[in-house]
């Protein structure tokens, strides 16, 4: 190459300095890394700020391995987390998160990372959509794992500002995974079904009591237990409904019932103990 056509590019190579000399000849796709940790992260937030997730990976990557003993370096893993998870990919986000708990058990946003991996099994849920089926008839896994994981997190993180949003979400899951066991209980009861019936709604009534199902349940279970001729069983759902809830707008309606059935059949009296022998 002749020394005038080779001089522009040697001049553009000493004009940007030394140390984006690497990305000059790394190719267009990489972003202007800095010397300086905080440096990076800020443009990596930057990118964030604009939605360019890939730009801001490629700097949070940068800082975390490059400056791995310093600060910056666990901030960038957690910012890699947030981006995975504004781009909503939950299940790598959580991968990055658990990470992030697991090295780094006492960081200050230690809570942060561990509520948002508990969060991604609720956020990774799958949503209505008019060519599927209901989110309620779909597989409840990530509603079971996120009432785990939440649950958990509450357990281990008691003073954590987070407690409160996911309490809230516990309750929400709570009543999907009710409204799940309802939905199938309905389903067998159009079938007929009533010992099925029966275990679905003694599920809700055990795991999901007080969460606004319980007069369902209740007269859910009296029917099936009425139709399997169960009376005892019967009495026993209304009386336990009317006991642990006596405010509630159904309870005239299941003491009513209750009457009906009438009172529980009387206790065999005990048998007379022997006389003791004669000598």
């Amino acid at each position: 190459m002749p020394v005038m056509r080779r001089l522009p590019v040697l001049l553009l190579v000493a004009a940007t300095g030394c140390a984006s000399v690497s990305n000059f000849f790394a190719g267009n796709d990489d972003p202007l890394y800095s010397t300086e940790a905080d440096e990076n992260l800020k443009r990596g937030n930057d990118a964030m700020e604009s939605r360019n997730y890939l730009e801001a990976a490629k700097y949070f990557e940068f800082t975390r391995t490059k400056f791995p003993f310093l600060e910056a370096s666990k901030e960038a893993e957690l910012r890699l987390g947030d981006c995975s998870w504004d781009q909503e990919k939950f299940v790598e986000a959580r991968d990055r998160y658990q990470n992030f708990v697991r090295l780094h058990p006492t960081h200050p946003k230690v809570d942060y990372a561990a509520f948002r991996a508990a969060e991604s099994h609720f956020r990774d849920i799958p949503s209505d959509f008019f060519l599927l089926p209901p989110a309620i008839e779909k597989d409840q896994v990530e509603l079971k794992g996120a009432l785990i994981a939440l649950n958990e997190f509450t357990r281990l993180y008691p003073k954590s500002e987070f407690q409160e949003p996911a309490k809230k979400i516990i309750q929400d899951v709570r009543r999907r995974l009710a409204r799940h066991e309802l939905y199938v209980a309905e389903f067998y009861r159009k079938r007929e079904k009533w010992p099925a019936v029966v275990n679905r709604l003694s599920v809700v009534q055990k795991n999901f009591s007080g969460i606004g199902f319980d007069a369902d349940v209740a007269f859910g279970l009296y029917d099936a237990h009425v139709a399997l001729k169960q009376t005892d069983k019967a009495r026993d759902a209304l009386a336990f409904f009317v006991t642990q809830f006596p405010a509630d707008d159904q309870a005239p309606k299941a003491k009513s019932l209750l009457a009906a059935l009438g009172p529980p059949p009387a206790a065999p009296a005990p048998s007379p103990e022997p006389a003791p022998a004669t000598p």
